[in-house]
């Protein structure tokens, strides 16, 4: 078997353990549903009618980061509370692919509260298009590299709730920028095209230095 396919194996059994664990728990993605839609319901009664599109779309990523934000904040929780993380360090496999299958169940996960939470702000506040839905999962998958990297970095800290937003928050202004941007502007390819790369150059790095992230 190439190493190829086993690398893959080992990012395809990772991802499916977080996934099973999630559904046998359920403490992450409910929270994360609740929390998405109370956000979004609070903005549309809050907020005078006649909002305008622009600010419709910098509420719905408020919503998304910070949904974003409760799911990376819980993403190494059972490895940590169970003790797995160390074993997970020592275990047969090249150590990016645990990033790896840790960025697909997180991604997953944040997955499926946008396919809740994008019904709700067309609902809510305005129809959203397929620009605008490109602009959002790539933005998804560049939350989910970078996140996943940040968490394993601020879950060996004491005090890795104040430090994951601290890490995480000013590196996600620029897919939030690119996110609204693809939903607002004419020329929203521009802003698909400075997702896209912002995505790819997080994901290289952080798959190269999370082999140092973990064993430090």
């Amino acid at each position: 078997m190439s190493s190829l396919a086993l690398y893959t194996g080992d990012v395809v059994a990772l991802a499916r353990k977080d996934l099973r664990l999630e559904l046998r728990a359920r403490d992450t993605l409910p929270a994360m549903l609740l929390f998405v839609l109370s956000t979004l319901a609070v903005f549309h009664f809050a907020l005078p009618a006649g909002t305008g599109q622009d600010a419709a779309y910098g509420l719905l990523w408020i919503a998304i980061i910070f949904t974003a934000l409760l799911g990376l904040s819980r993403a190494w929780a059972p490895e940590r509370e169970g003790g797995a993380l160390e074993g997970l360090v020592l275990a047969p496999c090249d150590r990016s692919a645990i990033w790896l299958g840790k960025t697909l169940a997180t991604l997953a996960f944040l997955a499926a509260a946008e396919l809740v939470a994008l019904p709700a702000f067309a609902f809510f506040f305005a129809p959203i298009g397929p620009v605008a839905v490109a602009g959002v999962v790539l933005a998804s998958i560049g939350i989910c590299v970078i996140g996943s990297l940040l968490a394993a970095m601020a879950a060996a800290s004491r005090g890795r709730e104040v430090i994951l937003p601290l890490l995480f928050l000013p590196l996600a202004i620029p897919l939030v920028v690119g996110g609204v941007g693809a939903g607002i502007s004419l020329n929203g390819a521009t802003y698909l095209s400075f997702l896209g790369l912002y995505d790819l150059v997080f994901a290289i790095l952080s798959w190269a230095t999370f082999e140092y992230v973990v064993t430090e």
